[in-house]
């Protein structure tokens, strides 16, 4: 993580109701279910506001997203088009 990101990436499956300690020492309750590999928001996100991952934009929040929600493309949209 950078310590700029507002979401962290699930090393296992997690699963609702669990306590994760992050790197920073806070402890976030999980909303949802997170599977290996997918976003989880450790602070709120306001709809609009960009989606930080490893210190980069990866998109922006196209709805409230609370501290503990699963962050995936039902609340995140790409920013970036590619055209070949």
């Amino acid at each position: 993580m950078n310590s700029n990101d507002n979401v962290a990436v699930a090393l296992h499956d997690l699963q609702v109701g669990q306590r994760v300690t992050l790197p920073d020492g806070s402890v976030l309750t999980l909303r949802d279910d997170i599977a290996f590999g997918h976003k989880v928001a450790v602070q709120a996100i306001a709809q609009g506001e960009k989606v930080l991952k490893y210190g980069l934009p990866i998109g922006s929040a196209t709805s409230d997203i609370e501290a503990g929600e699963h962050v995936h493309v039902h609340n995140l949209k790409s920013d970036y088009v590619w055209s070949l």
